[in-house]
């Protein structure tokens, strides 16, 4: 979400100026392209805090689907974050390491990385993942890494300003897009400006973004996408109840195995150059990405999926934006979704996944739709699944 948050902060920055007055925070004048230049031109910053993560899609309650979960859903489980509010714990030290906890009522789950490593951690079940590198592939990394540290990449001779990249990167988000500068607000006990980005579309299922950017560091503090299903809160909103900007504790930064959990070791594949360069945007046979419309009006469709596939990946990580990249991951393996869940999945492990599927999805012609306040996700028996920020009815129109 952050990344997410700094991508739309910079479509400002095309945009004419539009001027923020200070209010009662006494904060200074600002356009909104000086707003964007100081977002993009910032270190990044170590923290932790507290974020409060709600959604409002107009999903079935996923407490409410407990016959469809199984036994072993909890509170602290990441397919909450489907509907309703969560609680997380985030920590990061703005380089190689972070940690962010999932904390329900009684239980916890976490992710922790550090460098070439990470970990999850499920309390409910005492469960942990160790996420690592081959030698071989850990040694890459390490040479790409040195290479950049040393300038050794090839880089543009004309390599442009933050603010510069910002501008060139997103200028044309500006022909979709108006954006202005609302009151600054206070967010966490700091003094924050508020950047609205509101799409020109008459179509999409997006009303507005509004991004909360903390007036001393530069960092966004709260984002809150809006739906033009729902005038009265913001679909999804992700933001600071408390934050301190400081380099966390080693001891936080670490992971120890609980006493009396299970590890499971799995070593995660870089892909290879030739792989990264596979199977290209516009080109036929499985896996084959491509996109209709423009802005935020925009359809994914990807070819050769297996649904199965889909789904656990998707669900497994508790995420509606995941599912086209689940799909991609589907269509580039011929593991069954079993195979899946058990070499990666520890997220929603006791759910029922079809069943899950069944739940969020309606049957349509030719396979099932899940539909929100702000995506919506047609799956086709085909083995297409098309995505977008549009109502289902566009999505079927695609689909022919």
């Amino acid at each position: 979400m952050p990344g997410l948050a700094l991508a739309l902060v910079a479509a400002a920055f095309a945009a004419r100026p539009v001027l923020a007055s200070a209010d009662s925070a006494d904060l200074p004048t600002i356009t909104a392209d000086q707003l964007v230049a100081n977002v993009a031109g910032a270190a990044a910053q170590p923290l932790s805090g507290t974020v409060v993560y709600t959604a409002n899609l107009g999903l079935p309650d996923v407490s409410a689907l407990a016959s469809a979960m199984g036994e072993g859903m909890t509170k602290a489980d990441p397919i909450n974050l489907l509907s309703g509010s969560s609680t997380l714990r985030v920590w990061t030290d703005a380089d190689h390491r972070s940690r962010v906890s999932l904390l329900g009522t009684t239980s916890e789950y976490s992710v922790v990385h550090d460098g070439t490593q990470a970990w999850s951690y499920s309390s409910s079940d005492q469960s942990v993942v160790h996420y690592t590198l081959s030698a071989t592939d850990a040694d890459r990394l390490a040479q790409a890494e040195q290479k950049a540290a040393d300038g050794t990449v090839p880089v543009p001779t004309d390599l442009p300003t933050p603010a510069k990249a910002a501008s060139d990167l997103l200028a044309q988000v500006e022909q979709f897009s108006t954006v202005s500068l609302d009151a600054p607000t206070m967010i966490a006990g700091r003094s924050a400006y508020q950047l609205v980005v509101t799409p020109t579309s008459h179509t999409t299922l997006i009303s507005r973004v509004v991004i909360a950017v903390d007036a001393a560091t530069w960092n966004p503090l709260r984002v809150q996408v809006w739906s033009t299903q729902d005038t009265a809160a913001p679909a999804l909103e992700l933001g600071f109840t408390d934050v301190t900007f400081a380099t966390p504790s080693d001891t936080v930064l670490s992971f120890s195995t609980p006493a009396g959990a299970t590890v499971k070791e799995v070593t995660v594949p870089l892909p290879t150059d030739a792989q990264l360069t596979e199977r290209p945007t516009g080109h036929d046979g499985p896996g084959a990405l491509t996109t209709s419309g423009s802005g935020w009006d925009t359809v994914v469709t990807l070819t050769g999926v297996p649904t199965s596939a889909l789904m656990s990946g998707a669900l497994a990580s508790g995420s509606l934006a995941s599912a086209p990249l689940a799909a991609a991951t589907a269509a580039s393996t011929t593991d069954s979704s079993g195979a899946l869940a058990d070499q990666f999945g520890s997220a929603g492990a006791g759910a029922d996944p079809q069943a899950l599927y069944n739940a969020l999805t309606t049957k349509v012609d030719g396979g099932r739709l899940l539909s929100s306040s702000l995506v919506s996700v047609l799956v086709l028996d085909d083995g297409r699944v098309l995505a977008g920020a549009v109502p289902a009815a566009t999505l079927t129109t695609a689909a022919g």
